[in-house]
């Protein structure tokens, strides 16, 4: 038989931004616009062509009613003044936190190039006719997915989830603008903003944006930090 590997064994011979597999591009702050909805364009748009592997993914990080923590990752689902969005049902576990408490993060990993990009602010929702007309711009399964529903709820069986996601499946084929009434699509307006570009000699530029109180002509103040 086989040892198990040990954990710190392995965790040595790991690196962080391999130049085979990463490039650290430069990244002069100072040449940064005002807010940080077209850097995010811009830098979204430089993961997708260097090839990060599913750039839209992003960590979500709620808080429940007691304030303990919770996070997970979901779909990016757009970004405009309105803020950055995703969906989920209403009565999911990330639902029921954002109901109890409407703030939130989030938090975009892309290796390929070193790059942070985290946000936090409030979160609402829009409309519903918003939301649906999201999610039915969207693949089949997503659709039967949607209309599977019960999310975060306790499963019975493996077999139960096979048979229900089956039966939506087949609805979703058949009827591609079924409701989905729970299905929520959720806005977060951020307040703060970090860019963070990493540095082969860890001097790692952050750039972090403050929303104000109007005082910038921007609405924006802008901060570097010490990495």
């Amino acid at each position: 038989m086989e040892p198990e590997p040990d954990l710190h064994d392995l965790l040595r011979t790991l690196r962080v931004w391999s130049p085979e597999v990463t490039t650290l591009p430069a990244f002069d702050p100072d040449t940064a616009p005002p807010d940080p909805l077209p850097l995010f364009t811009a830098w979204f748009a430089e993961a997708v062509a260097a090839g990060q592997p599913e750039p839209h993914t992003m960590s979500l990080a709620t808080s429940d009613a007691d304030g303990l923590p919770d996070v997970r990752t979901v779909m990016l689902h757009g970004a405009d003044t309105d803020g950055w969005s995703f969906a989920s049902h209403s009565g999911s576990g990330k639902g029921r936190q954002l109901a109890a408490r409407p703030y939130a993060a989030l938090h975009f990993y892309w290796p390929a190039l070193g790059r942070q990009i985290r946000l936090r602010g409030p979160v609402e929702s829009a409309p519903s006719p918003e939301a649906q007309a999201d999610l039915h711009a969207r693949s089949t399964g997503a659709l039967a997915a949607a209309l599977t529903g019960r999310q975060s709820e306790v499963l019975g069986s493996v077999a139960e989830l096979e048979r229900v996601s089956q039966d939506a499946w087949e609805r979703a084929q058949r009827e591609p603008d079924a409701p989905a009434p729970t299905w929520t699509l959720y806005r977060l307006r951020p307040d703060e903003a970090e860019f963070f570009q990493g540095d082969a000699q860890r001097r790692h530029v952050r750039l972090k944006y403050r929303r104000t109180d109007g005082s910038s002509p921007a609405g924006w103040l802008r901060e570097l930090l010490w990495p």
